[in-house]
């Protein structure tokens, strides 16, 4: 059988990154998944390359993109955080943040967008958040542990404007360039804070990463050639009050 939409996802081995690799290659599009992680996944279907990767390395990144010839879309999806308090802020950690969330979706966009505009069609999905549209409430998180730091929302608002620029700059090559931002995801966090963060939200419950993967797939559609540079917001309604 023969895969002919080549699709980039980075991440690959985080929560999402996981539904999304399962999601795209059981998908009837024939998608083809470089999955792309700093630590090898294990994937081992047939439509699946495993490739470890740095995408905060320039080097690595170019050297991955010279063995590439044709892409169907690009997902990006890599990304970190931090727990500790602000004002216990390392530059160490700020950096870290930056380096993985802003500077790893520049060069895997910008070395992508190279061979889009050759093909003159591409898809690029890039992995935002509810935090980098509104602040964290910060009376939910309580002594969880896990309370959402300044530089990841700095990170996400920061995806969200460069989906929006890199959208305007090759819209005329058809390229399609938009954001998914997810609200909060349950994943083995403290029952209180769980508690208080489904008060706050309509749906009354968190998400899963499969809450994500309508989304997915309505960007990557071929007949998807007119929504470009939007930041759709997939939370159950929890930015909206």
């Amino acid at each position: 059988m023969t895969f002919t939409k080549k699709i980039i996802l980075t991440g690959s081995s985080g929560q999402i990154g996981q539904s999304f690799v399962n999601h795209l290659s059981n998908s009837k599009n024939d998608y083809y998944v470089y999955a792309l992680d700093k630590k090898k996944s294990k994937n081992n279907k047939k439509n699946i390359q495993n490739v470890e990767i740095d995408i905060t390395k320039e080097d690595e990144v170019v050297d991955f993109f010279s063995s590439i010839n044709e892409l169907y879309g690009l997902v990006n999806n890599a990304g970190i955080g931090v727990f500790t308090p602000f004002l216990s802020r390392t530059l160490e950690e700020f950096k870290k943040v930056l380096d993985v969330n802003l500077v790893g979706t520049f060069l895997m966009s910008r070395e992508a967008i190279k061979i889009m505009i050759e093909a003159k069609f591409g898809k690029i999905i890039n992995i935002g958040s509810i935090y980098g549209v509104n602040s964290s409430d910060y009376r939910i998180y309580g002594e969880s542990g896990r309370n959402n730091s300044e530089v990841y929302s700095m990170s996400k608002s920061g995806i969200i404007m460069l989906s929006k620029y890199l959208a305007t700059h090759f819209a005329s090559d058809n390229i399609q360039i938009n954001t998914i931002s997810p609200g909060g995801l349950e994943r083995n966090q403290a029952q209180g804070f769980i508690e208080k963060y489904n008060i706050k939200n309509p749906t009354g419950r968190m998400g899963s990463p499969n809450d994500l993967l309508p989304a997915l797939d309505f960007l990557l559609n071929e007949q998807n050639e007119y929504i470009n540079g939007e930041n759709i917001i997939v939370d159950g309604g929890f930015t909206k009050w």
